[in-house]
């Protein structure tokens, strides 16, 4: 297999074509250096990125423009043209053609990945309130690339500094507590630690669990969910034999850096996480989404509607994630293979998606 058939092919999404989402794309693909290392799939339209190429003074910056993913060139940033139509951009403004554009870049690429023709995908942001999906509410990325695929995603946020997963995610606070129970959170901390072996290589990872109440129910004085529902699912891990702590007191935990102990965390609801992860890593942080049959990444911020088209978003998150996705294929190829065979495995090439940076 040659040099440039062993380059894992990284779909990248559109998102929201009047936020940053195409800003970051060209910015990020500009870079000759990225190209190197992977084969980078955008799937969206040539018309918008030639119109932000243009805008953003890109003139020099081309795509390699192909009807399908079976046209694609190694060591050029490709773009599977996926509508002709000609489209009303405006930017900073959310529209619902734009969340329709967005959702069907989404499925084009999903549906590559599941077919093997992708090796990851990286998925640019969306606007939620521009999207509507008949008979359904989306509520994200991660529940709809769920859905398509038939399993049950996790939500996780990935830096250096940390790695965070919401038990709940899109739901009111005042309905986080009905919507927790002991199976539920046994099946995410089990889903936390498949995805640090099989996605992060850890292979005894140590998980933290937070409570759900200020100092973690103090004994159930305020709040019965960590003795009745937390502590239970915390011991039933444990008997399975993953490395599982807590609850943990959220304050306490990230105020005095107890956090570093730990390879990995499970926080109750989405703020409680996210809060402390984005205060440490608001533009390198990464949103991954754990047990997907397919690997799936993307940015750790939003449309900004507010700084789009002016040529100033930042892409080290974008160009984080994309990098993360490419290494996770290659962990799960690699773990896949040494579970499967150790001994055959060790006598194999290791050098498809090695990202030498």
């Amino acid at each position: 297999m040659s040099e440039q058939e062993l380059k894992p092919k990284i779909g990248i999404t559109l998102g929201d074509f009047n936020g940053v989402g195409p800003e970051i794309i060209i910015k990020t693909l500009s870079d000759e250096l990225l190209c190197k290392h992977l084969t980078p799939v955008v799937y969206a339209s040539v018309k918008v990125m030639t119109y932000y190429r243009k805008m953003l003074g890109y003139n020099d910056f081309q795509f390699h423009v192909v009807k399908s993913i079976n046209e694609v060139q190694s060591g050029k940033p490709n773009l599977v043209n996926c509508w002709e139509e000609e489209l009303d951009i405006k930017i900073g403004t959310p529209q619902g053609v734009a969340g329709s554009y967005a959702i069907r870049s989404l499925d084009l690429a999903i549906d590559d990945a599941m077919q093997g023709r992708l090796d990851a995908i990286v998925t640019a942001p969306l606007n939620k309130s521009t999207v509507k999906i008949p008979n359904d509410t989306f509520t994200g990325h991660t529940g709809y690339i769920g859905n398509k695929t038939k399993s049950k995603p996790l939500m996780m946020l990935v830096s250096d500094e940390m790695k965070v997963a919401p038990a709940t995610v899109h739901i009111p606070i005042s309905e986080v507590s009905g919507a927790l129970n002991t199976a539920m959170l046994v099946e995410k901390i089990a889903a936390l630690h498949q995805a640090m072996v099989k996605d992060f290589s850890s292979n005894k990872p140590k998980i933290a669990v937070l409570g759900l109440n200020p100092h973690a129910g103090d004994s159930g004085l305020l709040g019965k969910e960590e003795q009745d529902i937390i502590l239970p699912a915390i011991n039933q891990c444990k008997e399975k034999g993953m490395i599982v702590y807590g609850c943990y007191p959220a304050d306490g935990f990230f105020g005095s850096g107890q956090f570093k102990q730990f390879d990995a965390i499970l926080s109750i609801y989405h703020d409680q996480g996210l809060i402390p992860f984005k205060l440490l890593s608001f533009e390198d942080g990464v949103n991954y989404t754990a047990g997907l049959p397919i690997v799936r990444t993307s940015p750790d911020h939003g449309t900004a509607y507010d700084i789009a088209g002016k040529g100033i978003a930042n892409i080290t998150s974008f160009l984080n994630a994309i990098y993360m996705a490419a290494q996770i294929a290659s962990n799960r190829q690699m773990n896949a293979g040494l579970r499967k065979s150790p001994l055959k495995f060790s006598q194999m090439k290791r050098e498809r998606f090695r990202l030498d940076i």
